[in-house]
């Protein structure tokens, strides 16, 4: 079965939206790496059509151009694209495809495919928001960026219905980033609930 990851920057009050305009004094070395290695790992990335647009005009040329980024571009233009998208749509850059269908059942479908190759994702807020809803994500990357922005979209909106992870790692950069990992969950389990917050919590529904 393939894992499904998902990358997203994010400042401390959990905007994700348009990192271009606040992401870049926060950019290091080891924030590099680490999306690289998400991304750069994965055979086939899923896209929202936003996101792929961004992607597409920008990607292409850096490969062309052969600088420092090349090796990275080029394991992008090589791994198959699948965009997400309720309209038709026309593609230039090589390896792309749009999802036919449903998107979490095209996704049960990509993660039900031989081999243990990887879904990779990159920015694709809705598409993400809706993967953690059906419990298909197998690991949420967060680069926490140490700055609150105040305004845009973030990625949880409001719901009666939380969503419980699992921190499978958590890395502080010299940036002051923090580059954390989560995995799903069922939710905390009981027997490791600190006896103090059980009791409280038991005395708040009791009240």
């Amino acid at each position: 079965m393939r894992k499904i990851t998902a990358g997203l920057f994010t400042s401390v009050d959990g905007v994700v939206g348009e990192p271009q305009t606040w992401h870049f004094p926060y950019f290091c070395e080891e924030l590099g790496a680490a999306v690289g290695e998400q991304l750069g790992s994965a055979d086939t990335i899923l896209f929202g059509r936003v996101t792929y647009d961004s992607f597409a005009g920008a990607w292409p040329a850096r490969e062309v151009a052969g600088q420092e980024d090349a090796q990275m571009a080029k394991a992008i233009g090589d791994a198959r694209k699948i965009v997400v998208s309720h309209s038709p749509l026309e593609f230039t850059w090589r390896n792309s495809e749009q999802l036919q269908g449903d998107l979490v059942e095209g996704v049960r479908a990509l993660k039900a495919e031989p081999g243990e190759g990887v879904v990779g994702l990159s920015g694709s807020v809705s598409v993400v928001r809706q993967l953690l809803a059906a419990k298909l994500l197998d690991e949420l990357h967060l680069y926490v960026h140490p700055v609150a922005v105040r305004k845009g979209i973030r990625l949880f909106e409001d719901a009666d219905t939380p969503i419980p992870l699992t921190l499978l790692s958590c890395t502080a950069f010299k940036s002051g980033t923090v580059h954390m990992v989560y995995g799903p969950s069922d939710g905390p389990a009981l027997e490791n609930q600190d006896p103090v917050a059980a009791k409280i919590e038991n005395d708040y529904q009791g009240a």
